[in-house]
């Protein structure tokens, strides 16, 4: 008789579950070499990479390249790439973004620059973050993971109260002092250069126990790392009673901090001595000028030259580092006057200089004064806007002469000469961490000077792929010439 065989099929098992890789973001904090050699070392990170990387939710992967540091991988596997840069960095930022996108990475973009060239930015990326993040990131990054990612994000101004510590972890090792912290946003001064008032609106402040938590982080690897805090401020101790709360419970932490405050800090005493049982090393004050006409030009009627002197002694007697930031171009600014602000900063007692060039960035009065005498000079692209290059036309003198008195200036503030002086100034007077940051910072720009590692110069004959810096530390490819244009 006829037969059939049944086969049975085994009873399948259910497919294994497919784990999908979370979405991932790379931060990449964008930078260029400002100086001939770039850096022998590298002090401080920006803060931004390692604080958005913070508020990511926990079911997104990210990461933070500081190019820095670092080399930027245009094959990344990651899904979305943020861009964060100043006006300066701005042809280097397109660049990047043109190689990703060639690579099918959709690039969002954000910081002071991309606030307020909007629509240049979109030319190069296909989305823009306007204003603080805070308020748009998380949504951002929905959109971006679900194919839905929008060309405009408007960030609002929020209460800093219950921010995460920064991912100070996600940072390369090669930062001499890894541990920014921020405590306060905005500044109460609206100085005609600083883009400050425009992108941080107010004066907000963060719980002083959630700013003690970040202090308190101390992963890292050497000890200076772990006993310094630099306050990314713009100026921290605007709000007395805030900063005295602040102050007070960092004493028993027992930490070397510095941070950037404004001059009158030392009309107060009693705020003096707290700083000091804190733990103060360094106090960065925007001096900017010794002329009175171009305090006036810089809108900082608070900065009194001849109180300059007094209130830096203040803090020598607390043992403080003073460094001080100077600035050169002002209206009333001549090529005389900014080459004697060598000898004039050793004079009133400044322990480290930082001396830029003025730049009109857009979104300052400065830019909208210069703008509308049709003094920016709109053939230079926005390399010039590094702080370091002229982008405008001074009143009373050429931008070659401009730059020619900086860069004199530059010579002789960090000659061997005055370096040592100011060194051998700060022995027993300065406090022993306050006299190493001294020692450093100056032995740092010193060096550069005998290196003849001095700021770049930008020539406005040649493109930005043309004059682009060899120091750069990423493989070179298509670049992008922009020209900012009049508003």
């Amino acid at each position: 008789m006829p037969y059939s065989i049944e086969v049975t099929k085994p009873r399948s098992e259910p497919a294994p579950p497919q784990h999908r890789r979370p979405f991932c973001v790379e931060i990449v904090v964008v930078y260029m070499p400002r100086y001939r050699h770039g850096h022998e070392a590298d002090f401080v990170p920006p803060i931004t990479g390692i604080h958005l990387a913070a508020l990511t939710p926990p079911d997104y992967q990210v990461r933070v390249i500081h190019q820095q540091v670092q080399p930027v991988d245009f094959d990344t596997d990651a899904d979305l790439i943020a861009l964060s840069f100043f006006t300066g960095f701005a042809p280097e930022a397109y660049r990047l973004a043109h190689e990703f996108r060639k690579r099918g990475k959709p690039v969002v973009a954000g910081g002071p620059h991309v606030t307020f060239n909007a629509e240049e930015a979109l030319e190069h990326v296909d989305s823009v973050v306007l204003g603080e993040a805070e308020s748009i990131w998380t949504q951002l990054l929905e959109d971006a993971s679900t194919g839905r990612l929008r060309s405009r994000y408007i960030g609002t101004a929020q209460p800093l109260a219950g921010l995460r510590t920064p991912r100070y972890d996600l940072l390369r090792g090669k930062f001499f002092i890894p541990r920014v912290v921020q405590a306060t946003r905005g500044c109460p001064f609206t100085c005609s250069f600083c883009t400050v008032p425009s992108i941080n609106p107010g004066f907000r402040t963060r719980p002083a126990a959630e700013v003690i938590k970040d202090i308190r982080y101390d992963r890292f690897p050497h000890w200076w790392q772990r006993k310094v805090v630099w306050f990314w401020d713009d100026n921290l101790t605007a709000k007395r009673a805030y900063i005295r709360e602040l102050l007070a419970a960092m004493i028993p932490l027992r930490k070397w901090w510095l941070t950037q405050a404004s001059m009158d800090i030392a009309d107060d005493k009693n705020l003096l001595d707290l700083m000091e049982r804190s733990g103060c090393i360094g106090i960065f004050f925007g001096i900017e000028s010794f002329g009175v006409e171009s305090l006036r030009d810089a809108h900082k009627p608070q900065n009194k030259v001849s109180t300059y002197k007094a209130r830096i002694r203040e803090l020598h007697h607390r043992g403080i580092c003073v460094m001080a930031g100077f600035i050169a171009g002002f209206d009333g600014d001549t090529p005389e006057s900014i080459t004697a602000m060598a000898r004039q900063l050793y004079e009133a007692g400044v322990d480290v200089p930082f001396l830029s060039v003025l730049t009109p960035y857009r979104g300052t009065p400065a830019y909208g004064r210069l703008a509308e005498e049709g003094r920016i000079l709109t053939g230079r692209g926005w390399e010039f806007y590094n702080g370091y290059n002229v982008s405008f036309q001074p009143r009373d003198m050429s931008p070659e002469q401009l730059l020619k008195a900086h860069r004199a200036l530059w010579r002789e503030a960090f000659s061997l000469k005055y370096s040592v002086l100011r060194v051998a100034r700060s022995l027993g007077r300065l406090r022993f961490g306050a006299f190493l940051m001294c020692l450093v910072m100056n032995a740092f720009y010193c060096l550069k000077r005998l290196r003849g590692n001095e700021p770049i110069a930008f020539d406005p004959s040649l493109s930005y792929s043309e004059s682009r810096p060899k120091a750069s530390n990423i493989a070179a490819g298509e670049m992008i010439r922009v020209r900012p244009g009049q508003q």
